[in-house]
């Protein structure tokens, strides 16, 4: 499951995706996460998927890639659906006992939050998955940087998004060598009852805990030792400049999201709401 996660890792490859501008990214991702909660509904998560997919086909990347992730977050997914299905209080139940209380409304919105969550994995794992951990805090730090003036520490919290980011591919490699350790002592984790499961699963948690914090401590130090500072601005050896394709990108963004906006006020106002309902 581990080594399924897709979050935080960069698949190098030339593409127009690739290419754009940090802050592009950052501000098309903004208006993705956005359009999933606005379209509500078979239709309008058709066309969010149909925009993810021809992101994805432009970006290069392997759809079959990008769905590995999805593996880990299955039981989240499924939790969603059981709790959305089970304990939906609108519509007519056709099964009630105590609390839970099933019911063809209720089925609908649990399917209807699982595919929400679902999309917004994947199109969240557009941008690190395009995008360089240096690139990324680079992005944050320019696209923010109005917030200074609000005392809001922008550089630190894009550093610390960038280390996190960059310690994740760091722990999922850790964890697959301490539990092929584990294997080879004999630990079996896929079966046993799920009691079992959980408990064999600490002799990885601890381990795992005192290397993490040993890195922390590595980094912490080695940042000293290079006499790094915050509340400092700094120069970049690549600084961010904004291309025509940059330009282009963030036309297309304006049009989708206002063309999506236009899309959701007419049929609310008409009435009809069969674009954001399942």
């Amino acid at each position: 499951m581990f080594r399924e996660i897709t979050l935080g890792q960069y698949y190098a490859v030339d593409s127009v995706i690739h290419r754009l501008d940090p802050r592009v990214k950052l501000f098309g991702t903004l208006i993705y996460i956005m359009s999933v909660f606005m379209a509500g509904g078979l239709s309008g998560y058709l066309i969010v998927t149909m925009v993810y997919m021809l992101v994805m086909k432009l970006s290069k990347v392997p759809f079959s890639f990008a769905l590995r992730g999805l593996k880990s977050v299955v039981w989240i997914v499924l939790m969603t659906f059981i709790c959305n299905a089970f304990f939906y209080t609108g519509g007519t139940p056709f099964i009630k006992y105590g609390v839970i209380s099933i019911s063809a409304a209720g089925i609908k919105y649990g399917v209807a939050m699982s595919v929400r969550l679902i999309l917004l994995v994947l199109g969240s794992s557009i941008l690190t998955l395009t995008t360089t951990p240096n690139e990324l805090t680079y992005g944050l730090e320019k696209a923010f940087g109005f917030l200074i003036k609000f005392h809001v520490p922008v550089q630190e919290i894009a550093l610390m998004m960038s280390i996190a980011l960059r310690f994740i591919p760091i722990l999922i490699e850790e964890t697959d060598k301490i539990m092929k350790a584990q294997a080879s002592r004999g630990t079996d984790f896929d079966t046993g009852s799920i009691i079992k499961r959980v408990k064999n699963y600490i002799p990885i948690i601890i381990p795992l805990f005192i290397s993490a914090f040993r890195r922390a401590g590595d980094l912490a130090l080695a940042m000293e030792s290079r006499c790094y500072r915050t509340g400092y601005q700094r120069t970049k050896m690549y600084p961010l400049k904004y291309t025509k394709a940059d330009g282009k990108g963030y036309l297309v963004l304006m049009v989708y999201l206002l063309l999506f906006t236009l899309a959701k006020c007419t049929l609310l106002y008409t009435g009809n709401s069969g674009f954001y309902t399942m």
